[in-house]
């Protein structure tokens, strides 16, 4: 089932637009929208639904397209690819145990949680199943519970795991793991631990993932629920190995299951991701005309998509540009990063829209990569144009920053020490004085003491003279008396640059 269910998804990537319309109305889906909702849609409805009818349907589109290219699924997808585990099935030493007893108290024996799909996980690779999905049965009213599950390995599991290599001091790429769900039969179901959560295996305790610290207030601390390790403490013999279960009763149902598994590393499933899911630089142009193609219905034409050379996970240059297939964007972030991240947090989300990215459907844009291959390391944005090519936007930033600083307002300097600057010279006499005030007046008939306007833009006011004094000075011009006293008045003043104080240059 569990190779059928990848062949079906492999098949449902390839599809063009009216295959998956056909696919998705056939099973009452509806049919609207762009390429990458139809292939999320269509992939959901196979990871959901999955029935022999849908796989049917499935192999009749694909067939009809690709008549002779059924190798290629092997090639886009290998077997040894973590991506489904396989159907569960009873282990024949699990179902054989009779009652088990808790503090001299009998339990009933737990029954298998019906139709408990587990969602698959990239990081690990179910080999057997040692206990399907069971649920964990409440004994009483309280808030605590006590469950017990059992089970034996056999001599050739326990030497898988004695001969299985280890990823780091103490872990082994072959484990035994416990996973706890709801009980749902409705979908595939995420590892979700009960509050309370407690796993004593023969005896001892064993590491469950604790809390994630959070940084925002109000926010509470979430905790990561993964498979648990519970290898480290099991009889690697034919013993029964005894796993209790301590959890909160608080009115939710939830199924335990044990799995032999193989553990995955981050450059594992990178090395896989670059042997099968590598998008030619030819599909991505396509995919871009796509994008920048005119739509007469539309009443903005796009002529241009700007796309970042920077990883926005880690703000760095990309170094394996990825992205999901289902994602309507064309940024991609780096794969290495983005693979690391998820092994220590798994969220498997984009970091560009936020929406699920699950390992299956990512996928290498071929094009940026060698789009980064021959850009600089200054590059750090480019630019899509309507028929697949593209062009850096360096020297446009360096444009822009040219234009702002031409953009800035030059403000003239006036040196008070410069004639031509305030309109009149250093030294001034009496007679200079009168010249301007005359000059004024042939400027603006009718009006007396004018001020002067400077060749800077700036006008010479004379505070010391008004119209009055103007007008008796004009009208009694040969009175003696006046002339005395005006030979007889101290000089005027001078500044430290030899002009008049009394003088106020005004702009």
């Amino acid at each position: 089932m569990a190779a059928e269910l990848v062949e079906a998804m492999n098949m449902v990537k390839s599809f063009r637009v009216s295959d998956l319309q056909t696919l998705l109305a056939s099973m009452g889906r509806s049919k609207s929208g762009l390429k990458q909702d139809l292939v999320g849609r269509a992939l959901r409805l196979v990871q959901t639904e999955y029935s022999p009818e849908l796989l049917k349907n499935v192999r009749q589109l694909y067939e009809s397209r690709f008549p002779k290219t059924s190798g290629w699924l092997a090639a886009r997808r290998p077997e040894s690819v973590p991506v489904a585990y396989s159907s569960l099935s009873s282990s024949p030493t699990a179902t054989s145990q009779g009652a088990d007893y808790l503090n001299g108290i009998s339990k009933p024996i737990p029954t298998p949680a019906a139709e408990v799909k587990l969602v698959p996980l990239p990081f690990y690779q179910t080999l057997e199943t040692l206990l399907p999905p069971t649920e964990l049965i409440a004994q009483n009213s309280e808030k605590l519970q006590d469950s017990q599950c059992i089970f034996e390995l056999t001599p050739s599991q326990a030497d898988q795991i004695r001969n299985a290599s280890e990823l780091r001091p103490g872990i082994r790429s072959i484990q035994v793991v416990l996973r706890i769900c709801y009980t749902d039969s409705i979908g595939v179901q995420e590892d979700q631990y009960p509050p309370n959560i407690a796993v004593k295996v023969n005896q001892s305790y064993c590491h469950v993932p604790g809390y994630y610290p959070s940084n925002k207030p109000g926010v509470e601390p979430r905790r990561p629920c993964r498979p648990i390790n519970i290898t480290p403490w099991l009889h690697l013999s034919n013993v029964t190995n005894r796993v209790t279960i301590t959890w909160g009763n608080f009115g939710k149902r939830y199924s335990v299951a044990v799995y032999l598994v193989r553990v995955f590393t981050a450059a594992d499933l990178f090395s896989q991701l670059k042997l099968c899911s590598v998008e030619s630089a030819e599909r991505c142009r396509e995919r871009i005309q796509d994008k920048l193609r005119f739509d007469p219905e539309s009443e903005i034409a796009t002529t241009g998509l700007r796309v970042s050379l920077i990883c926005p996970l880690v703000k760095m240059r990309l170094g394996v540009p990825c992205r999901v297939l289902t994602c309507a964007h064309l940024q991609c972030f780096d794969a290495v990063f983005f693979l690391q991240m998820n092994e220590k947090k798994p969220t498997w989300t984009c970091p560009v829209c936020d929406k699920p990215a699950p390992f299956e459907l990512l996928t290498i844009d071929g094009l940026l990569s060698e789009i980064l291959k021959e850009t600089s390391e200054d590059i750090e944005e480019i630019e899509y144009l309507t028929d697949g090519s593209w062009r850096p936007i360096r020297d446009e930033k360096e444009r822009e920053r040219e234009r702002e600083r031409s953009n800035t307002p030059d403000y003239p300097v006036v040196d008070i020490c410069i004639p031509e600057a305030n309109g009149h010279s250093p030294a001034h006499s009496s007679t200079s004085l009168t010249a301007k005030s005359g000059s004024s007046s042939v400027g603006m008939p009718g009006v007396t003491g004018a001020p002067a306007v400077a060749p800077g833009g700036g006008a010479v006011v004379d505070l010391t003279l008004d119209s009055s004094s103007e007008e008796e000075g004009g009208g009694a011009g040969g009175d003696s008396e006046d002339t005395e006293d005006s030979a007889d008045s101290p000089a005027p003043k001078r500044g430290r640059y030899n002009y008049d104080k009394d003088l106020v240059t005004a702009y």
